[in-house]
């Protein structure tokens, strides 16, 4: 049998208690107050939650205020209640001392709970990697099955491509990109927490991902040992003797301890250019006058090479 809930009708914190209980199966759709402890985080949550400074300003603010915008749950089969969105608010009343927080109850099934989990979840503005990660694999797999069951975000004949167009359309992202972050899913956990601490970049991170698990393990040792990190075209090296079959411990040494081509940038004076070329040049014509003094240059001196080898 489920707690019961209290439908908030009225502002007043105090008088919410003063109200008498009725059943939450009454209240679905409608703010209610619920026990934190019949408040369980989705098994599947993407999302992490962490006792950092973000979370301690929102205790603060939880401890002065309350939780002022509530969290979605729906009932769980065998009691409680899964908690769809809301977690770091959970966490925050915890931490404030509180022992209910505000909740909409919905009715939903499976595939829409873990949409509206990502959805509510996808709009803060600090993401990991790995939370987008898991969160577009998850909303991906639940939008083909709704497509699969002719439900109406997509039809029946929905392709992968499809529905990963769809997802990114209503992410802000590029098919693509969506198949690049769900391919961090199959990183190792280890090499992922370096993806979420920027320690690999993202590009060579989804490179990486198409190494076996143990290569994985085998690219990461070494990366603790030396404290070196791969690059985009080192990891597109990685991926390439993966493939031949040729992977190895050497060989990952051998790459990541190549030194990385140090890119030379060169500055004209504004005197110089204008000394130079004619003010109506634009720099890219300019710029094309200076590479062909280079090729004219280079071919001038070749010449006299050939001529002093005689």
């Amino acid at each position: 049998m489920k707690s019961p809930a209290r439908e908030i009708k009225m502002t007043s914190y105090d008088d919410l208690f003063n109200m008498n209980a009725q059943n939450v199966e009454e209240s679905v759709d409608k703010i209610v107050y619920l026990p934190l402890l019949e408040l369980h985080t989705p098994k599947n949550h993407p999302f992490k939650v962490n006792d950092d400074a973000a979370m301690q300003e929102m205790t603060e603010s939880v401890k002065q205020s309350g939780v002022l915008s509530p969290g979605i749950a729906r009932p769980l089969e065998n009691g409680g209640y899964e908690l769809l969105a809301g977690n770091r608010r959970k966490r925050a009343s915890e931490l404030a001392g509180l022992d209910q927080m505000p909740i909409i109850v919905k009715n939903l099934t499976d595939d829409e709970a873990i949409i509206l989990m990502v959805d509510s979840n996808l709009q803060r503005e600090e993401l990991l990697p790995s939370e987008k990660a898991f969160a577009y694999k998850l909303k991906l797999d639940a939008m083909k099955r709704q497509g699969i069951r002719n439900d109406l975000t997509l039809s029946p004949m929905a392709t992968k491509l499809d529905t990963a167009a769809e997802l990114g359309k209503q992410s802000g992202e590029s098919r693509d990109q969506v198949f690049r972050y769900i391919r961090l899913t199959e990183l190792t956990p280890d090499l992922l927490e370096l993806v979420d601490e920027k320690k690999i970049a993202f590009r060579p991170a989804v490179e990486l991902s198409y190494l076996t698990q143990d290569e994985q393990r085998i690219l990461y040792d070494v990366i603790d040992s030396d404290e070196v990190f791969p690059s985009i075209k080192q990891a597109q090296d990685l991926r390439h003797y993966s493939k031949e079959g040729r992977f190895n411990a050497d060989i990952v040494m051998v790459i990541l301890n190549q030194e990385k081509p140090i890119e030379h940038k060169i500055t004209l004076d504004g005197n110089w250019v204008r000394k130079r070329f004619p003010k109506s040049m634009t720099p890219q014509q300019i710029k094309d006058r200076i590479n062909k003094a280079l090729d004219l240059l280079e071919k001038t001196e070749k010449q006299k090479q050939q001529r002093e080898a005689r």
